[in-house]
């Protein structure tokens, strides 16, 4: 029981203030509080399993900076996402249509946002001296306590923000986390990395980027296309 404690006790602390907990406050001023909390809880149970289980076989083999120059670039294109805003599908009129559920972005960013970063690297290191499924346990719950706060803290700001304000915040938040997982990551890698990393960001800007202004004309309150309001 005293590595469930330890385990709880030390990534809870280890999540504050850090990039991950940034990220619960900035989709939760964004998306319904108990979605995003809910894809907080799957992800990091998701993606502390592996770590945990990670740290009791294998220790510290893990190929960190490549884990955390892949996870940079992921962030800029989801920065790119946030700018390109929610309206992502079209129904069969043409009219964009907002996406139902931001529970999958959620997901997707904390296991993305995890791989590499310090709590999952206490989660290896943790697994590596204790007991697999007290680790694995303590830590979700202390990760999902942290970011809890920062989920509330999120709701007061989005309930005193505009939405244009707030989805520019948020971009500037994984464009920044973004940049500094990439080149934390990609000091050590060789040129070629940076290459493709360079391509992959100038793709994700490209695609996510060329529909904003065609779903900024189709997307209104009431989910009318400019053709239906004429």
């Amino acid at each position: 029981m005293s590595a469930f404690w330890l385990s709880l006790a030390m990534i809870f602390l280890a999540e504050l203030g850090d990039k991950t907990q940034l990220v619960a406050l900035t989709l939760a001023t964004r998306y319904n509080a108990k979605v995003v909390l809910w894809g907080i809880f799957w992800s990091t149970l998701a993606v502390h399993v592996v770590s945990a289980g990670l740290g009791w076989v294998m220790g510290g083999l893990l190929p960190t900076d490549w884990i955390r120059f892949t996870a940079g670039i992921a962030f800029i294109g989801f920065g790119f996402w946030t700018l390109r805003g929610d309206c992502l599908e079209e129904d069969e009129n043409g009219a964009c249509r907002r996406s139902a559920s931001p529970f999958w972005l959620v997901f997707v960013t904390f296991f993305l946002a995890e791989l590499g970063d310090k709590t999952m690297l206490s989660t290896v290191t943790l697994g590596a001296t204790h007991s697999f499924v007290p680790v694995w346990i303590g830590s979700t719950i202390g990760m999902v306590l942290s970011d809890g706060l920062a989920i509330w803290v999120g709701k007061l700001l989005g309930a005193r923000l505009p939405e244009r304000a707030i989805q520019i915040g948020a971009a500037v938040v994984f464009f920044g986390f973004g940049i500094f997982s990439a080149a934390e990551g990609g000091v050590k890698l060789p040129a070629f990395a940076w290459g493709i990393g360079a391509v992959l960001v100038a793709a994700l800007g490209y695609l996510f980027l060329k529909s904003a202004q065609r779903d900024a004309n189709r997307c209104s309150p009431d989910g009318e296309s400019d053709q239906d309001v004429a």
